[in-house]
This record gives structure tokens, C-alpha cells and sequence, in this order.
């Protein structure tokens, strides 16, 4: 498998969505897409949340216009799924918010010698799928956790402040006691 580009050269971009998939071939601007990398959107248990046995919410909001690529969201939801649910032993709800529609491009080049006689350069450069990515305005919401107690809400701050280097742009935490 090729290694992806990184990061920088998409996150920033300001972009237009790329994400017209019809089942109807020639109506289809995107003729492959790329499989979806997250596997759960949900974890823990929603019952709990819904009967208002987890008053304690942690929200984590962009703080800028970004792209988040699929990879990324998914290594976050692993790392942080993986702590709380050590931690609180199911006693947890959370959320993966946004979900990849737009898919990116790549116009591959190749590097070393010779291989300015094999490319053609700008010429065809619209370029081939390679992922998926949110596009995220200012406030958006990420990442949404609900715990049952003041201790747990600790633990979870201090899980999702290690995610912020996995993550283009600033983040902030937002945190809510319901009643």
C-alpha cells in the first residue's frame, strides 16, 4: 500500500466538497470512492445517556476551518475508546460527530532520477481518490463524551488533551453538567 501525503497538504486548504456519487454511472463525478477507515460512530452505552445516568458532558469543538481526514478521526476514536473504556468499564457514552464525505484527490509524481520523462506534470492533473475527509467550520463539534461522575470527567479531559496532536488545527474542550 502507498504511504498517504501528509497532512499539511490538505488540512488548511480551502476547499469545495468533492462528494457526487450517483449510482448511475455517467452521472457520477467521483468514479471511486475509498472506503470508509471509521468503524463505530457510537460507543458505550446510549441507554445510560438517555435515561440521565451521565450528566457529565465533554464536547471537543475545532476552533478553525479545517479538514480531518478519516485516518485521523479513526486513530483518535481508537485511543480514546480504548482509555475510557479501560478506565469506566463501559459507564460512558462517545461520539464520533462528523462523517467523511469529501473525498480527496492526489495527482501522483514521481520522484528520482528519470522520472521527468514519465510524468506529465500539470497537464492531467485533476488526480485520483486516495481518502475521505470532514470539512469542518469554526465551532464544529469532534468528539462528544458522557460520564457519570466528577472523577471520571477528569480522566476524560486528560484523554482527550493527549489527542490534540493527532488533529489539524486548534481544538478546544467544552465541558456541560446536565440535569
Amino acid at each position: 500500500m502507498a504511504s498517504l501525503r501528509k497532512a499539511v497538504a490538505y488540512s488548511k486548504k480551502k476547499v469545495v466538497p468533492f462528494t457526487r456519487i450517483s449510482k448511475k454511472r455517467q452521472k457520477s463525478y467521483v468514479k471511486t470512492v475509498p472506503h470508509q477507515k471509521i468503524v463505530k460512530f457510537t460507543m458505550g452505552k446510549e441507554d445510560l445517556f438517555n435515561k440521565g445516568k451521565l450528566p457529565y458532558q465533554l464536547t471537543v469543538v475545532s476552533e478553525e476551518k479545517v479538514q480531518l481526514r478519516h485516518n485521523a478521526l479513526e486513530a483518535c476514536r481508537q485511543f480514546i475508546n480504548k482509555k475510557i473504556d479501560k478506565e469506566l468499564g463501559g459507564q460512558y457514552l462517545f461520539k464520533v460527530i462528523p462523517f467523511p464525505h469529501h473525498i480527496q484527490r492526489e495527482n501522483k509524481m514521481l520522484t528520482g532520477a528519470g522520472a521527468d520523462r514519465m510524468q506529465t506534470g500539470m497537464q492531467l492533473s485533476y488526480g485520483k481518490s486516495t481518502g475521505k475527509a470532514a470539512i469542518l467550520k469554526k465551532g464544529s463539534r469532534i468528539f462528544f463524551v458522557a460520564v457519570p461522575n466528577e472523577k471520571a470527567v477528569f480522566f476524560v479531559r486528560k484523554v482527550l488533551r493527549q489527542i490534540k496532536s493527532k488533529l489539524p488545527g486548534k481544538i478546544k474542550i467544552l465541558y456541560e453538567i446536565k440535569k
